[in-house]
């Protein structure tokens, strides 16, 4: 039987806060899509200094969300890898008290939006490098509906039982590629 899908770490005001940075979920991002790495491959990935990437995965292992891998280096290099498969913010932080989860939960929530959109222009750029086959098999689709916050939220319990479905699929499947999926479901004033 395969392994359960490992449920997202909620987030918590102190977590939210450790990770609320740019660069530290741009570092989480990139540990979990390349596997393990030290902190000048990732600098030079991110196009940043290694004292900058350095202090930044301190702050993310000190939160929880990375750790050493110690059976990938050799030496004195330190690599570090991800501790978990995603994240999930608990809703009370978006109306916290205080303005400092509040902001937090906010340049979280910014960061994520630009990882989406950094990651479909990604593919836009470099779709004629893949098989034909994938040219049938995207989808860069937008709908507008009128909804009641139940019905949304019920919709979207829907949406995430419906990708779930499709995580048992065994590595070795053949055909079978890494494949992101992002959904966006928020109000909209009519223009």
């Amino acid at each position: 039987m395969p392994d359960e899908p490992s449920r997202p770490r909620l987030l918590d005001a102190r977590s939210l806060r450790g990770l609320a940075h740019p660069l530290r979920m741009q570092l989480l991002v990139a540990l979990r899509r390349g596997g393990p790495a030290t902190a000048s491959q990732l600098a030079q990935k991110l196009g940043e200094s290694s004292g900058s990437t350095s202090y930044h995965l301190r702050q993310l292992a000190t939160h929880g969300f990375i750790e050493d891998a110690p059976e990938q280096g050799k030496g004195r290099e330190r690599w570090w890898k991800a501790m978990d498969e995603g994240l999930e913010i608990d809703d009370t932080l978006l109306r916290d008290p205080d303005p400092a989860v509040r902001g937090a939960a906010a340049v979280f929530g910014y960061e994520l939006a630009n990882i989406h959109t950094q990651e479909v222009a990604t593919w836009l750029g470099n779709r004629h490098e893949w098989p034909e086959e994938w040219d049938n098999a995207t989808d860069l689709s937008d709908f507008t509906g009128r909804l009641t916050p139940e019905m949304a939220r019920e919709l979207i319990q829907k949406m995430h039982e419906l990708i779930e479905s499709y995580r048992p699929l065994p590595e070795d499947t053949p055909g079978a590629q890494t494949v992101r999926i992002h959904t966006h479901l928020f109000p909209s004033t009519r223009e």
